[in-house]
């Protein structure tokens, strides 16, 4: 009965030492998505640069794609944009931009501004596509494969390190899928 104290104060500091090494994990914030492997969501969106257009989930099937989430009232997104713009340049996949509760006339002047790295522009006015998405922050960016699934999801600006070590093995998964399923 007298080791009870002692017992008691050693599993709080194993305790204590298990968080705190589990607290090294750089990404510990960030919530995993229930999407990964999944069908991405159905949606019919309008194009920014043709308001009366519509492009629908099931016509960007075919061919994989990075959906990036973004609006001209986020600053971690002008952040990120020169390092999509350098990815996007590549163009190893399509990168379709989903402007996410935005004013028209904001999202124009602002790919006026810092340059339009996107194949597609999508626009959610309202944001019940992006809940449908699990969004919840600017910028999120999801790949998706050619048979409309969900691959990665990544929470936050991209950076150049995010794209070497965690987007490009995914998408190079991702194309070889593609090309055993063509053959």
């Amino acid at each position: 009965m007298r080791w009870l104290p002692l017992v008691v104060v050693a599993l709080l500091g194993v305790l204590l030492a298990a968080g705190v090494w589990l607290s090294r994990d750089p990404n510990r914030e960030a919530l995993p998505s229930p999407l990964i492997g999944k069908p991405a969501p159905a949606f019919e969106l309008p194009v920014l640069h043709e308001p009366g257009r519509q492009v629908s989930s099931d016509e960007l099937r075919g061919a994989p794609y990075l959906l990036n989430v973004w609006g001209s009232w986020c600053p971690a997104c002008r952040d990120e944009h020169p390092v999509l713009t350098r990815f996007a340049e590549t163009r190893r996949v399509r990168v379709v931009g989903f402007n996410w509760k935005d004013e028209h006339a904001d999202a124009m002047r602002w790919l006026e501004q810092f340059g339009n790295p996107y194949w597609l522009v999508l626009t959610d006015y309202v944001g019940d596509v992006a809940i449908d998405w699990g969004i919840y922050g600017a910028p999120e960016t999801f790949l998706v494969d050619d048979n409309g699934v969900v691959r990665w999801k990544h929470v936050g600006p991209m950076t150049d390190a995010t794209i070497e070590q965690d987007l490009l093995p995914v998408l190079a998964e991702v194309e070889q899928d593609g090309r055993e399923r063509a053959l």
